[in-house]
């Protein structure tokens, strides 16, 4: 029978289950990948089990998100971070060397191997066609482990592409136009496959783009075939002797089908305040723009930055618009600067921040009140930019440098009329810079891990009961982000190794007095609408709402990865049987669950909920495997004990 890209992976590391979609299965993780807002807990987490040193073929801690230093937080974490690597065996790369997703590729990336990261972003490492899967930072700490990551076996959406791009039109608006037809829910539990012939008019890192945007849609992962392409960019980066070829079998099922001409495509434009709210540009063309920034997690290669550089050469931006590059990595801005974008930038008037995460998770960049920002970021979810009520456009490169240049949103093929298009080639050698990764060595793993005050101890977290009264103290609508239940930004985000002092922002931009409502109670519910916990893969969305005695959420539907670490947390995601039932919860409603121990132990699907002298029908859609997890009151507690008894 003809395969499937995707599946021929999946089986080339499946260890347990079968590949029926839905059903639960586990695979073997050749790679993992650590960022710094996630890692610190990931790497307290993987302590905790006890083990000498990873267990992985090649684990990698990288430090993107929390490089501004503005007190010692930050700063003492990285050391903290630099020596665990050391003294584990992971590889360690330091502030300003570049963002994880970018970095990976470059460095790190072999088609067909799995990488399972502790970013939502992971799988943009479809740019060398690896299968690259987002998760929460304990299931990466038990892959570092050695153990199987386990997922519901996602449907394969296989996409034709025909064509190549137009002038003026780029791999963002692939994505975008992916984003048009199926919103920010209509992926998920599916890995996209991009197949057809108009996948050789597409780049390594214009598959890296699409990729890493393709979790805006919801889904498990993105694959692309490895090909001439993917060969050519990792013979650039010496290291064409990891390339072998991978594609599906002539004639390949997949489970759903869609199909794009990408020469019929036009630039594209995410308006606030969903990655989903895609609109042509010509339709919000004229709109004033105060800031541009290029580059972060996606549209921050070689290619991004020189098409800028090209587009604004001989030419300033507007008085009125902000023009900024956030680089992907200290190799792309080195080789931009020898290709000479650099100078290009810099006379055009553009500020070059630091390779990193940036504005895009409120780190610095924010945008002022009432302004417009124009990103080439992957999320514009609102209060993200670190701004209360904040503008913010997703688009490409090529829209981004037009609104730079006329201050206003522009359909880039306007500029059709003044300049040619300029095509970028990626360099046939890149100038690779190993000397700022530290490599592991026997040498290193004596190394004494440096503990600053901000790293403080996991959290106890009791069993299940079997009987749970509670009250509810916050009810949500849909699409509900873990930016909003655990926000990101300056503030927040060097809090992320002490439970107790960043469990106080939670739902912070919703209900600033949340946190301390939970103290006054003894168990909390928390009531959502659709994809509740979409976007970042952060588990402090689950870890600090248990802490302050969260124990169950219901919802309407879960985000994927958000739902796999309530579970690890110990905190039961239950689904309304009818979803009108939803209607029948508001704040403070008192709620028990009866015998709700013995009906997870035994199986049951269908958790009755009290609510007042009435009875709602819940759904409880997990493994057996997370079922003996909630009982246990998280993983930690499960696995600890089985690696204690064996």
């Amino acid at each position: 029978m003809a395969k499937n890209l995707t599946h021929k992976i999946l089986e080339a590391h499946l260890v347990e289950g079968k590949l029926i979609p839905g059903e639960e299965i586990g695979i073997r993780i050749d790679h993992t990948l650590l960022q710094d807002a996630t890692g610190t807990m990931a790497v307290l987490e993987f302590e905790s089990l006890g083990m000498d040193a990873v267990k992985v073929e090649l684990a990698a801690q990288y430090v993107d998100h929390n490089i501004l230093q503005t007190d010692n937080k930050n700063a003492d974490d990285h050391i903290f971070l630099q020596t665990a690597c050391s003294r584990y065996g992971i590889h360690f790369s330091p502030p300003g060397n570049g963002i994880s997703h970018q970095v990976h590729m470059e460095r790190f990336g072999v088609p067909g191997k799995t990488l399972l990261g502790a970013d939502s972003h992971t799988p943009g490492a479809a740019g060398v066609s690896m299968l690259g899967i987002g998760a929460g930072g304990l299931d990466v700490a038990l892959a570092m482990a050695g153990q199987p990551y386990h997922l519901p076996c996602p449907k394969v959406l296989g996409v034709r592409l025909t064509g190549k791009l137009s002038d003026w039109v780029s791999a963002k608006d692939v994505i975008l136009e992916m984003l048009r037809r199926h919103d920010v829910k209509g992926c998920v539990g599916k890995i996209i496959e991009y197949y057809g012939p108009g996948v050789k008019a597409l780049s390594a890192t214009d598959r890296e783009t699409i990729g890493n945007m393709g979790t805006e849609l919801g889904a498990t992962s993105t694959v692309f075939p490895s090909d001439e392409n993917t060969r050519v960019y990792l013979e650039a980066h010496d290291r064409g002797d990891v390339w072998r070829e991978l594609r599906a079998d002539d004639g390949a099922e997949y489970d759903e089908h869609d199909e794009i001409d990408l020469s019929k495509l036009e630039p594209l434009i995410a308006c606030p305040s969903s990655p989903g709210n895609v609109k042509p540009v010509r339709e919000v063309a004229g709109l004033r723009v105060d800031q541009v920034i290029i580059g972060s997690s996606v549209n921050s290669s070689f290619r991004d930055l020189m098409v800028v550089a090209k587009i604004m050469e001989g030419r300033h931006r507007h008085r009125n618009t902000s023009f900024n590059i956030n680089p992907g990595s200290r190799e792309v801005l080195e080789n931009a600067a020898q290709h000479g974008g650099v100078i290009s930038l810099l006379k055009a008037g553009a500020r070059i921040h630091e390779s990193g995460c940036l504005g895009c998770i409120g780190m610095g960049q924010a945008p002022g009140t009432g302004q417009v920002s124009l990103r080439t970021f992957p999320r514009n979810f609102p209060g993200r930019s670190g701004t209360k009520d904040d503008r913010v456009y997703l688009c490409s490169p090529e829209t981004g440098a037009a609104a730079v240049l006329k201050g206003v949103i522009t359909d880039p093929r306007d500029l059709g009329k003044e300049m040619p298009y300029p095509r970028i080639k990626d360099p046939e050698k890149y100038t690779v810079d190993q000397g700022a990764i530290i490599y592991p060595t026997a040498e290193l793993r004596n190394t004494e891990i440096v503990r600053g005050p901000n790293i403080k101890p996991l959290p106890k977290m009791d069993p299940l009961p079997e009987t749970l009264s509670a009250e509810v103290v916050i009810r949500v609508g849909d699409n509900i982000t873990t930016d909003a239940i655990m926000p990101a930004g300056s503030r927040i985000l060097p809090l992320r190794s002490n439970i107790e002092a960043i469990s106080e922002f939670v739902f912070y931009q919703i209900d600033p007095d949340f946190s301390r409502q939970c103290r006054e109670k003894e168990n909390i519910v928390v009531i959502g609408g659709e994809n509740y916990g979409q976007g970042s893969s952060r588990e402090h969305a689950a870890l600090a709402p248990r802490h302050l005695g969260v124990r169950v959420k219901i919802a309407k539907s879960f985000a994927r990865i958000h739902k796999a670490n309530l579970c690890n947390f110990g905190i039961i995601p239950l689904t309304f049987k009818d979803p009108g039932d939803y209607e029948r919860f508001s704040k403070g409603t008192k709620v028990t669950l009866p015998n709700v121990r013995e009906r997870i132990e035994r199986g049951d699907e269908e958790i009755p909920v009290e609510v007042e002298g009435l009875r709602v029908v819940t759904l409880l859609d997990v493994s057996e495997r997370q079922r003996k997890h909630l009982l246990a009151g998280g993983t930690l507690n499960y696995v600890k004990k089985q690696l204690k008894g064996a």
